[in-house]
């Protein structure tokens, strides 16, 4: 037996009753932990060191969770140390009332392993309670007739205090007609009798006060005491007397508070007065006067409140009836407690491991219960078991303890918790149940993978993006928790180089968001591909990848470039020769431009902006081509200007200029005097204002009917009806004077409609309106106000545009035939293929003055100035003015010299010259 340093009386005869009850206690209950303390111990004393006691290591106490299991934790345990220490006050008196031997039984738990450790601890009494009267007076009266001898049982003192420290003796003040006499119940209380010694003469003295005092075995001891106060009467000499000293009987603990119990009976030989009993209870505790009720005339015992088995198993009631002249008799009423099954179970969890892993194998214990019915016998038998979860099962730990534990693997994704319902049933009948929930947690594990929400992503970038915007986001899913549901994102792959992918994109690892580094060049990329992977943060990682591919769209941010014409290599104007005798459709001479777009934005179309003699040119809506219209005149002038805007199909278009000189002229000795000593063509604005003056002197009110239906006639004998079309209201307007600014920079910020014909031979210009605010008050070229809008006529074999303008690489628009381009027909974009190029169209283009060529010119020499000479011949280079593939046009120019000599007039010789006075575009 372990005891504590607590207090202990010095006395012997005290030790050996411990011992002797220990002793005792020790049979009783076997394998158990035992320590003795003394009540009222101060919280967190020692009692005794459990952990050594158990056989358990200190340094195993924070994994094993060594505490106490008990409904009221009078005890804790120090975790780090593993003593048992006092954790609330430890009143005997309170716990165990009168019962000679207190003990708390409690349980210890320890944990992995899971034991369970039965713990008892003996209450030692102390002397903390004095002997104390239930009233400070007691008002006796007696007979004087009363012989000597007589005894008169009092009140006795109660002290809550047990063995030594419990109420010892009783002594009486010294008097001369009283002693005192101590008696004993049968449950073991002491309680005193006064005894007369000798008769008493009322007449002599009526009164008698007297001191009686209660004394308790304590060290030092403790007193009460209370007054005596006796009335002498005059004499009754009959008392009543009980019909049994000893009453008997059982209560069932479910009786209604109300119901009878049982009557005492008295009598007394006494007539009249004296005869009268009164009953009332007599050394009973103030809690029992709680449970029942004494009819004082009756004496009919009945129930007050509802009895309880569990709280106490029987009770013992004193019963004094009395007559009028004070004389009494005593009986006892033992009553019994009858047990039913009135109380439920009771389910206490003492330990539930939560969260757990959801890949906890099956078997793994998740809480620890307890089971409690105050109950007795069958009342008290108690069995448990789990309804509606087939996840877990309950198995026997020890008694009355029950271990839960899981019955299948655990999903979190699924099923993130469970509500345990543990229903637990007594034997009674009828049977008894109650139910504890317990809520498990189950922990994530990473067992899932991130996944995309798509399982390829493409995307559209428009060229010429903003640099540091946005262009894509990819969005991954994972159903885990914390870092392990935590996805971020990474570019693992690309068909780009390293260093070209950083400088292309970026990814945002939290958000999955797709940056673009830099502006993109449909012309340089038009397609890319990256490898993302999103991986979680768990450990180990998961990832999942997912393919996006990045297409670059073309926008319209190059303008037309003109090959040819060009100036020459000292910056001089060039000018092209044509045959007086050139016939309508002669091939003149052809601008050449491509566009390093696609699609519509680089579908290209050319078209007049200005010209010395408007309708003695047309121009090839889409191939470029500049055929006469009309055969030369005597007035008109040998040497002609073009101004030639192309423009693209893009939103909003983008153009170029391009500037002809054409000098007609049957040989290059002929063509250079007229350059350089014929005086300059006379102002076509003041030619114009001389004919509006003979025109107004001659038409007059009276003749304008006849004139108009004149022309009218006239106009409708034409033998092409398409004329009609460019006679058309507002397709020609007059023009201030003026001519449009530079043309030589970029695009035009106006627009030209064009009147098409039957016959491309026969193509006239109709030039847009210019307002004075719109060109110059000074004109560069002439002075006619009488533009009209330019219509142009293609080729009578053209098609018509194709719908489908996504071309190839190979079908952009340019030169088919490059030689210096790539191979996929892209032009060339380094300055020395672009420089040679254009040498090259220089040298080519010449051919329009050659009669063996659609340009005309000598039988393979180039007919250029000095700097040219006839060693430099076609076959040199190839014909870049050719071979050019229209968009929407089923015609292809060649550069097939046969074709070319098809078309030359009858004694032609255009050739290609430097301008004398060296023009400027």
């Amino acid at each position: 037996m372990r005891r504590s340093a607590g207090r202990r009386g010095p006395a012997a005869r005290p030790q050996v009753l411990w011992l002797l009850l220990l002793s005792l206690f020790r049979g009783a209950l076997p394998d158990q932990i035992r320590y003795s303390v003394p009540e009222e111990l101060a919280k967190n004393s020692v009692v005794g060191n459990l952990a050594k006691d158990l056989g358990l290591r200190v340094r195993d106490l924070p994994n094993r969770k060594l505490r106490v299991s008990a409904e009221k934790e009078y005890f804790t345990v120090n975790p780090e140390s593993g003593d048992l220490l006092v954790g609330d006050r430890i009143d005997r008196e309170q716990i165990c009332g009168k019962k000679p031997l207190c003990v708390l039984d409690f349980d210890t738990v320890a944990e992995n392993p899971l034991n369970i450790f039965h713990v008892a601890v003996i209450v030692q009494d102390i002397n903390d309670n004095t002997p104390l009267f239930k009233q400070s007076s007691v008002d006796l009266k007696i007979g004087e007739s009363t012989q000597p001898g007589r005894t008169f049982p009092l009140d006795p003192a109660l002290d809550s205090d047990v063995g030594p420290n419990s109420l010892q003796r009783y002594h009486l003040n010294d008097n001369e007609y009283f002693d005192l006499a101590e008696k004993q119940t049968p449950d073991g209380r002491k309680y005193p009798e006064l005894i007369l010694k000798h008769s008493l003469d009322r007449e002599e003295q009526n009164f008698h006060q007297l001191v009686l005092t209660a004394v308790d075995g304590g060290v030092p001891p403790q007193s009460g005491t209370t007054q005596i106060r006796i009335q002498i009467t005059d004499a009754n000499d009959n008392p009543p007397v009980f019909s049994q000293d000893v009453y008997r009987v059982s209560l069932r603990e479910d009786v209604p508070p109300g119901s009878s119990v049982l009557r005492v009976t008295a009598t007394d030989q006494d007539e009249g007065v004296n005869a009268e009993i009164t009953y009332s209870f007599q050394n009973v505790d103030e809690h029992l006067e709680n449970f029942f009720n004494l009819d004082k005339s009756t004496g009919e015992i009945t129930t007050k409140d509802d009895l309880d088995f569990e709280t106490a198993h029987s009770y013992t009631l004193s019963i004094e009836a009395k007559d009028p002249g004070d004389l009494a008799a005593h009986c006892r009423v033992q009553i019994e407690i009858l047990d039913e099954n009135d109380c439920a179970p009771e389910v206490i969890v003492t330990s539930v491991f939560t969260p757990v892993p959801e890949d906890s194998p099956p078997g793994t214990v998740i809480a620890l219960i307890k089971t409690r019915d105050r109950d007795s016998g069958e009342n008290g038998e108690v069995y448990c078991r789990i309804f509606g979860n087939a996840m877990f099962i309950l198995k026997t730990s020890s008694v009355n303890y029950y271990k839960i534990v899981t019955d299948g693997a655990l999903d979190r994704e699924q099923i993130p918790e469970y509500n345990i319902t543990i229903t637990a049933t007594d034997r009674g009948k009828p049977p008894l149940s109650s139910s504890r929930s317990v809520t498990l947690h189950i922990a994530d594990v990473n067992d899932n993978a991130p996944v995309f929400h798509q399982a390829s992503y493409v995307v559209h970038v428009a060229e010429n993006n903003q640099p540091g915007a946005s262009i894509a986001q990819v969005s991954a899913s994972d159903p885990d928790l914390g870092p392990n549901g935590r996805v971020s994102y990474s570019i693992v792959a690309s068909d780009l180089g390293p260093q070209a992918l950083s400088s292309y994109v970026s990814l945002s690892a939290q958000s999955g968001v797709l940056f673009a580094q830099r502006a993109f060049d449909h012309e340089q990329l038009r397609a890319f591909q990256l490898t993302l992977q999103a991986r979680d943060q768990g450990s180990p990682a998961l990832g999942a990848n997912v393919s996006l591919r990045v297409l670059v769209g073309d926008r319209n941010d190059n303008a037309p470039r003109v090959l040819y014409p060009a100036l020459g290599p000292d910056g001089s104007a060039l000018f092209d020769t044509v045959p007086r005798a050139a016939q309508p459709g002669y091939l003149v001479t052809k601008v050449v431009a491509v566009d390093a777009d696609s699609g519509h934005n680089a579908w290209l179309s050319y078209h007049v902006l200005q010209a010395s003699e408007p309708g003695l040119f047309s121009l090839g809506l889409r191939t470029g081509e500049v055929r006469t219209a009309r055969a030369l005149g005597d007035r008109d002038a040998a040497r002609q200007r073009l101004l030639v805007s192309v423009r693209d199909g893009g939103q909003p278009a983008l153009s170029a200029t391009a500037t002809l000189h054409l000098v007609f002229a049957d040989s290059l000795q002929e063509a250079l005097p007229d350059l350089s000593d014929r005086p300059a063509p006379s102002d076509p604005q003041a030619e114009l204002q001389f004919y509006l003056v003979v025109a107004l002197a001659l038409i007059s009110v009276l003749f304008l009917l006849a004139v108009t239906l004149a022309i009218a006639l006239r106009l409708r004998r034409s033998s092409s009806p398409s004329v009609w079309g460019c006679f058309q209201p507002g397709l020609g307007s007059k023009s201030e004077p003026g001519v449009l600014p530079n043309y030589s920079d970029g695009t035009l910020p106006y627009s030209y409609n064009l009147c098409v014909a039957s016959q491309s031979a026969k193509t006239e210009f109709n030039f847009l309106n210019v307002t004075q605010e719109m060109a110059p008050n000074r004109d560069l070229l002439c002075d006619d106000t009488s533009w009209i809008q330019s219509t142009n006529h293609g080729d009578a074999g053209q098609a018509p545009p194709n719908t489908d303008w996504r071309f190839s690489q190979a079908q952009r628009p340019g030169t088919s035939g490059s030689q210096n381009g790539d191979e996929t027909g892209t032009w060339p974009n380094n300055q020395f293929d672009t420089e040679m190029l254009q040498a090259m169209i220089l040298a080519s283009a010449s051919e329009a003055a050659d009669g063996s060529s659609t340009l005309g010119g000598g039988a393979g020499t180039m007919g250029l100035s000095a700097r040219y000479g006839p060693q430099f011949t076609l076959q040199h280079v190839p014909d870049y003015r050719q071979n050019v593939y229209i968009p929407g046009s089923n015609a292809t120019l060649t550069n097939a010299a046969g074709k070319r000599d098809a078309k030359a007039p009858a004694g032609g010789n255009g050739n290609k010259k430097k301008s004398g006075k060296k023009e400027k575009k």
